[in-house]
């Protein structure tokens, strides 16, 4: 991750706890946070806790004398690369929708030059109110991001939205604020994770895919400005918030949701572990043990890759080779066999289950190393790079 500076404005609700926890999240990933908090916040946490969070002062007064020139809402709203406002109460929005600049941290989103990211949180009843939401209404139309609400159990003891998004997904939203936007506009249809073959009622054929890649590429490809489906496999991770998840469980299944989703797809990017093959003779009860030896009768798969390349009018395709040995040899073979635009390939031995992994792109121009990184970053210029390719075959 590039350092970015990020502005977090703080207002007076009781979910400023949880702007503690998002201004971690900020500083652990790299970024470099600055605070500003109204007057009201300040009665539910201290500046200094943020300022031990940032190791930068904090600023509340408009008239702070930590500036001479008194221009802390020029100033401050110049340097960040995004400005986030986390808790967003209702007041607070009002005054944003409507101009109104009263204090620093209104006059600095009135001043801003860089994405405004807010995160409201309120009672159920005050997110409800018809005047709370013309002011929401009014903040999209001028390209203010909305996160959230969640909905939930609330400090005053009701049950209902108004929860603030916890910091963990705020952190994914500022995130993807701060990368281009290539595939904007466009829907990418992808496949994560391993499939699962039954052989009787409890047991089955599968693999140790963790799904972590395919999730990553899921999560840049939403961060590059794409509507993502993600069909999956069976795994424990939780997927973007901007994407949506189909939940399978055979190749069959993950083949039965492509084919229903991939119609709509401008892109289709497969980095599923899916099974060669499946079980000819499962059993619907469980087969009990004894001494003889089970034989299984094995059938091919589906091959759902090429299964989307050979439709009359297939979205821009981006395939995976996972191999064990002579990995450019068997990558490029299957590029060239499944007529793939693009292809990733990595070795299986350093690859399944890691964080990190070192994969090749394979294309018409030849080979394009990227050497080992965190799985998100990798997904980050594979992405763009399909990105590129995706632009000039549709000259876009």
């Amino acid at each position: 991750m590039n350092q970015k500076k990020i502005l977090l404005g703080v207002t007076g609700g009781i979910a400023v706890y949880k702007s503690a926890e998002l201004v971690r999240q900020l500083v652990k990933a790299g970024h470099e946070v600055q605070v500003v908090m109204t007057r009201s916040a300040t009665e539910f946490v201290g500046p200094v806790t943020f300022q031990a969070l940032t190791g930068r002062d904090v600023f509340v007064d408009m008239w702070d004398k930590q500036r001479g020139d008194s221009m802390a809402h020029i100033s401050l709203t110049r340097w960040a690369d995004a400005f986030v406002v986390a808790p967003a109460t209702a007041n607070f929005l009002a005054k944003l929708a409507n101009g109104i600049a009263d204090d620093l941290l209104s006059t600095l989103a009135a001043a801003r030059e860089c994405p405004l990211l807010v995160a409201p949180a309120m009672n159920k009843q005050m997110w409800g109110n018809p005047a709370n939401q013309r002011n929401i209404v009014q903040l999209k139309a001028d390209g203010v991001a909305i996160l959230g609400p969640a909905s939930g159990f609330q400090a005053c003891g009701e049950v209902g939205e108004g929860r603030m998004l916890e910091a963990e997904e705020i952190a994914l939203h500022v995130d993807a604020a701060l990368q281009p936007k290539p595939l904007a506009g466009k829907k990418v249809l992808i496949t994560a994770g391993p499939t699962f073959e039954r052989i009787d009622a409890v047991r089955g054929i599968t693999n140790p895919s963790s799904g972590k890649m395919g999730y990553a590429v899921a999560r840049a490809a939403w961060e590059a400005g794409a509507e993502v489906t993600l069909v999956s496999g069976q795994v424990s991770l939780t997927p973007p918030p901007g994407c949506r998840r189909i939940d399978v469980v055979s190749a069959q299944d993950m083949l039965n949701a492509v084919n229903a989703e991939v119609d709509a797809a401008d892109i289709f990017i497969g980095v599923a572990a899916v099974a060669d093959y499946y079980v000819l003779n499962q059993s619907e009860q469980k087969i009990k043990k004894d001494a003889h030896i089970l034989t299984l009768e094995l059938a091919p798969n589906p091959d759902i890759l090429a299964n989307v390349t050979a439709r009359d009018n297939p979205p821009f395709c981006v395939g995976f080779a996972a191999e064990s040995e002579n990995l450019l040899e068997y990558a490029e073979a299957k590029r060239r066999r499944k007529k793939l635009p693009l292809l990733a390939a990595n070795l299986v031995q350093t690859a399944i289950g890691a964080d990190d992994n070192e994969i090749i792109l394979l294309d018409d121009e030849g080979e394009h190393r990227l050497p080992r990184a965190d799985k998100l970053e990798l997904a980050r210029k594979l992405v763009a790079h399909a990105a590129r390719l995706y632009a000039r075959q549709n000259k876009v």
